[in-house]
């Protein structure tokens, strides 16, 4: 399915920066597909697509909760049995993604203890029990600017890709 956005939308977003250009992407995709990253959607999306979606929600989770929050929230599958961090690297991203299959070695190491369900004493104390995701946790915040500028870049230089730009 094409994805359409206006010209002056991914204009504006991308004179205010890398969050705001993507986040102009990502409210074509939201507008047309639905606002929710699911089964349903991401039929109508392609590869690439669903691979920005998929970014945008990961980097908001490891921002708010790290790794061990966002395997909580049920999204491990989604990036770590799936070739996630392989399209990050065909991205450019070589360095996210060798941060991505370190995640993956770890919450694959643990994975049916990691995904049971919680009081919400016990998520909390999930932090201190894996302190693995700790390192993980903190070399994806402190390089998330530039790695979110590079999915921006990726996706200015591929922008077909992703959108058709209406006029």
């Amino acid at each position: 399915m094409n994805i359409n956005i206006k010209d002056s939308v991914l204009q504006d977003g991308a004179r205010n920066g890398v969050d705001a250009f993507l986040d102009a992407v990502l409210s074509a995709f939201k507008s047309q597909v639905g606002e929710e990253l699911n089964a349903e959607s991401m039929q109508h999306l392609s590869a690439d697509q669903i691979t920005l979606w998929g970014y945008l929600i990961l980097r908001d989770e490891l921002m708010d909760g790290g790794f061990v929050q966002l395997i909580y929230n049920g999204y491990g599958p989604f990036y770590f049995d799936n070739p996630f961090a392989k399209a990050m690297r065909l991205w450019g991203l070589h360095e996210f993604s060798k941060l991505l299959y370190k995640a993956k070695k770890a919450y694959d190491a643990h994975k049916e203890e990691l995904t049971r369900e919680r009081t919400d004493e016990e998520f909390m104390a999930m932090f201190e029990q894996y302190p693995v995701f700790d390192d993980l946790d903190d070399e994806f915040v402190e390089a998330e600017e530039d790695i979110t500028a590079a999915v921006a870049h990726y996706v200015d230089e591929h922008i077909n890709d992703f959108v058709e730009i209406e006029q």
